[in-house]
């Protein structure tokens, strides 16, 4: 099969596990051989709760899996992720250095006994504490991760993140797509089923209430239109996109959408044109399913403030956290798993970048920034 080919029916299959998530496993597999991991697996952290949970997985064995869930999600190297861009691919190497990497817990205990070297790492979703991650594990006998790894997951990561983001607006965990039809009236967004012209060939109840009250889309001779006049041609081309076999959307599959009195709203465009998602308009015409919803803002955390306010690494970034919740070099360097010489660089690095002179300095510091209104 051509590289394309394989690019194609693998997009095609992340966007089926939006429907049905038991895909998962099996899509997260060709993931990794065609990116050329090992293992990989779609979790998420809380930096709040100090948590970590491996939602769907391919090749981890379960033990192992409870061990990250009990013990090592908290001592992860890679918890700084929250603080860098949604899509953005990362590696060990952006966070610490291979020897700093591997005389820690997490490495020594948890990833080199599994025989792994490193990570490619993406934040699909984020929030003020807590991110969705796909992350894809190399084995010691591969290598570290390369630049043919990140652009390789650089074509995916976009499908994949458009697929979770459907799926948690969907929020049903098991429904089988020959099934949705049948359950649309019982999920709380408003959902369009459109042919290729934005005629709509079916709604439920949440998506006629919206239209009755015409504030954010309405119905123009059968065809879905947005209220906003910007957003109405950018609306029709992704149906067009959609009908004339682009099922990626070159325009996104995520529009803003403004109501009448500039509320801001969110209309998610799925395709129904190949895979799984075919039974699910089996009696229908549609081409694409469309949620719209009220968007959701979320304010930036005090951490990602001082990061980027001082200018701070992610390794500077997590001691100083740790330092801030724990207080002592030999307690910080134990539950981070680095040693305590490596502590007191990133200290001292603290010092010079903040002004503080004092680790209580750096307390009272970060507690301004907490109590301080978010802009």
């Amino acid at each position: 099969m051509r590289e394309t080919e394989e690019v194609s029916v693998l997009v095609g299959e992340i966007y089926d596990a939006a429907l049905d998530p038991s895909l998962w496993p099996g899509v997260l597999a060709k993931i990794a051989e065609f990116v050329n991991g090992q293992t990989a697996g779609l979790l998420s952290k809380d930096s709040a709760n100090k948590l970590g949970n491996v939602h769907y997985n391919f090749g981890v064995e379960d033990r192992y899996l409870e061990l990250y869930r009990e013990t090592y999600c908290r001592v992860d190297p890679l918890t700084p992720l929250l603080f860098y861009d949604v899509g953005q691919v990362t590696s060990v190497a952006d966070f610490t250095s291979h020897e700093e990497f591997q005389q820690g817990r997490f490495y020594k205990e948890w990833a080199e006994p599994q025989g792994w070297i490193d990570a490619a790492n993406v934040v699909l979703e984020k929030s003020a504490t807590s991110c969705a991650v796909l992350s894809v594990i190399r084995s010691k006998a591969v290598g570290t991760v390369d630049a043919e790894m990140r652009w390789r997951m650089a074509l995916i990561v976009p499908h994949v993140r458009r697929a979770v983001l459907v799926g948690k607006v969907i929020e049903l965990k098991t429904a089988q797509a020959a099934t949705l039809a049948d359950t649309l009236d019982g999920i709380t967004a408003a959902i369009y089923l459109v042919d290729a012209n934005g005629r709509m060939v079916h709604a439920n109840a949440a998506g006629y209430s919206m239209l009755a009250d015409a504030d954010v889309v309405r119905a123009c001779s059968g065809r879905l239109i947005a209220c906003d006049a910007q957003t109405e041609q950018p609306l029709g081309d992704v149906f067009a996109s959609v009908a004339s076999g682009d099922a990626l959307g070159i325009k996104g599959i995520a529009l803003p959408l403004k109501s009448r009195s500039e509320q801001p709203y969110v209309a998610h465009v799925l395709p129904l044109t190949s895979g799984a998602r075919r039974a699910a308009r089996t009696s229908y015409a549609a081409v694409a399913a469309v949620f719209v919803r009220k968007a959701a803002i979320d304010a930036p955390p005090a951490a990602e403030i001082i990061a980027k306010h001082f200018g701070l690494t992610p390794g500077e970034l997590r001691v100083l956290l740790a330092i801030v919740e724990i207080g002592g070099v030999p307690e910080t360097a134990e539950a981070l798993g680095i040693g305590e010489a490596t502590v007191k660089t990133h200290l001292h690095r603290l010092f010079c970048k903040t002004g503080a002179s004092r680790q209580a300095d750096l307390v009272k510091l970060v507690a301004g920034f907490s109590m301080a209104p978010v802009s």
